[in-house]
């Protein structure tokens, strides 16, 4: 069984959530605390939504600097899959994993509803599990939710496929180009501002299109294994 760790910030809200969602999907989950490096033997990492640090100084920018951090990036440098969720997209950008920033929503409100997605791009290893142009439905909960880069920046992910959801039916904060979710060149880390997390249970959530992104990386992992 595949194993799938969780970090814990001071701050964070939805790790509990994010643990659930990976155990849902059949993962064997590792509870990761910010202050020990040590990943435990995990396979993959999630980084949840939240306020890491009070959202102190700017979003994300304390967090980067925690221990576990350090590891965690030089894993996703090797390789290892690694999905930011709201605030975990803030600090993948903080830390340089992922281009571009997150800033205060464009019309200055939180904004807390289930939010449409397409997919744009189903080849990672967190949205295998997709079909490109599929549209999908899980909540969104930001108040510097508002994605931007440099216009360079922009058209390099738009060339390399980097951009893997936009919003659609309505853009929550002003993101541009609409971009909800992006990853790496590699494909191993992902970005991605609304919450999956909050929608794997018929009881809880909108849809159960959130469980896509957990059974895909224990995909991939599979395959990996299969493969070596």
């Amino acid at each position: 069984m595949s194993k799938i760790g969780v970090v814990t910030f001071p701050g964070s809200l939805d790790d509990g959530d994010a643990a659930r969602a990976a155990r849902i999907s059949g993962a064997e989950v590792v509870r990761l605390w910010h202050a020990d490096p040590d990943l435990h033997g995990v396979d993959a990492v999630v980084l949840p939504g939240g306020f890491s640090y009070g959202d102190y100084l700017r979003c994300g920018a304390i967090a980067r600097f925690a221990p576990v951090m350090e590891t965690i990036a030089d894993a996703a440098r090797g390789g290892m899959p690694v999905m930011g969720i709201c605030n975990g997209f803030q600090i993948l950008c903080e830390a340089h994993l992922l281009p571009g920033a997150l800033t205060r929503n464009q019309h200055l409100h939180f904004r807390n509803r289930d939010q449409w997605l397409r997919m744009e791009n189903s080849s990672t290893a967190w949205t295998n599990h997709f079909t490109e142009g599929q549209e999908i439905l899980i909540p969104v909960k930001n108040g510097e939710g508002c994605y931007v880069a440099d216009r360079r920046t922009l058209d390099e992910l738009e060339a390399n496929g980097q951009i893997v959801a936009r919003y659609i039916r309505g853009n929550p904060n002003g993101s541009t180009r609409d971009i909800a979710a992006i990853r790496n060149e590699a494909g191993n880390v992902l970005g991605i501002m609304p919450h999956p997390e909050h929608a794997v249970e018929a009881l809880t959530g909108p849809s159960l299109d959130g469980l896509g992104f957990f059974s895909s990386v224990l995909k991939h992992l599979a395959d990996a294994k299969a493969a070596a």
